[in-house]
């Protein structure tokens, strides 16, 4: 693992993202109860939409103001009010993943620099990393609302390479928890890809990783590893 940049995806790979208790959140204060079986009709609704938005079907507003539609309706209140106080309660309750902090000291202590590529949108990633004073560590945040291409799509990645002035992709490692989206989107942009595997699972033949670590600590010992080798 000898590489000048780090592109890592946000939610789930830096960031917790868990949308169960930011929905349960939102509508405490309407004084709306919201259980799993809510939390499933709204995945229901919510996932498709994703991957309507990833293959560039849909924008990022139609998937936003869509997904809370039946809310919307059952509350009375604009769809986009709800989506805009959703992400206001994501960011509220966000936490840095488990070694993210370590991790991200270490690539600044060897000189190795990060950039941030996200299909998240624009009103929580900026939040959060204020917040987490993870900011400091990004130079830039590129996100596929702001670039009008979400991530597998090789574009975003182009755009996010030249905002860095277009460094030898061989010295570049993509890392994302998703494989549809961070693993599939490295490898069209021919670079290393680092699957952040959670829950151990298998990937298919199409979608092979170079890398597999199941938490930020292992990645974080594996980079110590590689800096040890080249001393």
């Amino acid at each position: 693992m000898n590489y000048d940049w780090i592109i890592f995806d946000a939610d789930e790979t830096l960031f917790h993202f868990d949308n169960f208790s930011g929905l349960k959140h939102m509508l405490a204060k309407y004084r709306v109860g919201f259980d799993k079986n809510d939390f499933t009709e709204f995945q229901n609704i919510n996932k498709p939409l994703w991957v309507e938005y990833q293959d560039g079907k849909i924008s990022a507003k139609e998937l936003q103001t869509r997904r809370f539609e039946s809310w919307s309706k059952r509350l009375k209140i604009p769809a986009e009010q709800l989506n805009h106080q959703f992400l206001e309660s994501m960011a509220d309750i966000c936490k840095p993943l488990p070694g993210a902090e370590a991790l991200m000291m270490h690539l600044t202590k060897q000189s190795i620099k990060s950039i941030i590529i996200t299909n998240g949108f624009t009103q929580l990633q900026k939040v959060r990393l204020e917040r987490t004073k993870f900011d400091r560590y990004f130079p830039h945040v590129i996100i596929s609302e702001e670039v009008g291409v979400a991530k597998p799509n090789q574009a975003i990645f182009d755009h996010a390479l030249d905002k860095i002035g277009n460094p030898d992709r061989s010295k570049v490692l993509m890392v994302g928890d998703t494989l549809e989206s961070d693993i599939l989107g490295g490898i069209n942009a021919k670079l290393d890809t680092c699957w952040l595997n959670h829950h151990n699972k298998s990937h298919p033949e199409h979608i092979t990783p170079t890398y597999q670590v199941n938490s930020l600590h292992q990645l974080l010992e594996q980079l110590k590893q590689s800096s040890k080798e080249l001393n």
